[in-house]
């Protein structure tokens, strides 16, 4: 079965929380995953599937705990040939066209690099969701079998 990589973004640990849930919900479905919050380069190509959580915090910007492995992949340009690839983004919408700038930049930086997006990139508003994690989870539980095949 392959294996499946959750980095998590998060500025204020919601991001955070909401993939701890996700990694809960398929480790209970016998799903091979980790969760990273501090991931490195290796991390994405040793992976056999990425999800992204990620929130977005400043002017559309990655948070802090991905800033460094986001601009070493944009500087290594690690190919990720047909890697499988989904990305849940977490935001707010009162910011406008910065809202989930961070998830738009992974999934974009992501297909750069040869991945295989195997859904449209999940946008979670936090006007609109006040429990983001039941969102995410259930999208997951959608996109799973492309994500693992």
């Amino acid at each position: 079965m392959a294996t499946l990589k959750i980095i998590a973004g998060t500025v204020y640990g919601n991001a955070q929380h909401v993939a701890e849930q996700v990694e809960e919900n398929l480790a209970e479905q016998g799903v091979d995953c980790s969760l990273e919050s501090d991931p490195s380069v290796a991390d994405f190509t040793d992976a056999d599937a990425l999800l992204i959580i990620t929130s977005t915090t400043g002017q559309g910007d990655v948070p802090p705990n991905l800033e460094f492995v986001f601009s070493d992949l944009k500087d290594e340009s690690p190919m990720l040939t047909g890697k499988p690839f989904a990305v849940a983004a977490l935001g707010d919408s009162s910011y406008g066209d910065s809202f989930c700038g961070a998830g738009k930049q992974f999934h974009a930086l992501l297909i750069e690099l040869q991945g295989n997006a195997v859904a449209d990139m999940l946008e979670v508003d936090a006007i609109e969701t006040l429990e983001p994690e039941k969102d995410v989870v259930e999208w997951v539980n959608t996109i799973k079998d492309k994500l693992l095949a």
